[in-house]
């Protein structure tokens, strides 16, 4: 039997806004994925934590603060640190092309950015983690 892939939505940092990481966490859910939703306003030591617990394959980090050049260099760091790099990460919110590229450069496996459906981030994933 084909093992689900297993992602984690998490909200870092102070941003409130969470109706576009439910939509995703929805579309992931329907897709065949098991999909965990951290919550509200999580510290990204509270994000690995639960990631590494629920052994998930990948984090999502929605950011519409414009805190994403701090909080998803630091998930990927904490990652590091526990010898967890098998997660990958990627992010989605308002967040400019330059500094995707630079999200990317420093471990961040890709961004998705609001209007880019969630037909991208399923098939990103499905990409990844699936072993048809």
């Amino acid at each position: 039997m084909k093992q689900k892939i297993r992602v984690l939505i998490g909200k870092p940092g102070l941003d409130g806004h969470d109706r576009g990481a439910k939509v995703v966490a929805r579309a992931l859910r329907d897709a065949g994925m098991e999909v965990i939703y951290s919550g509200l306003h999580r510290s990204p030591e509270e994000i690995v934590e639960t990631a590494i617990q629920e052994d998930v394959n990948a984090i999502g980090l929605s950011v519409l603060s414009g805190a994403h050049m701090t909080l998803l260099p630091q998930v990927v760091n904490l990652l590091k640190e526990r010898d967890a790099t098998d997660i990958v990460v990627f992010g989605g919110g308002v967040i400019p092309e330059e500094d995707r590229l630079e999200l990317i450069k420093q471990g961040v496996k890709d961004i998705f950015v609001p209007g880019g459906g969630t037909q991208k981030t399923i098939q990103f994933l499905k990409d990844l983690f699936s072993k048809d």
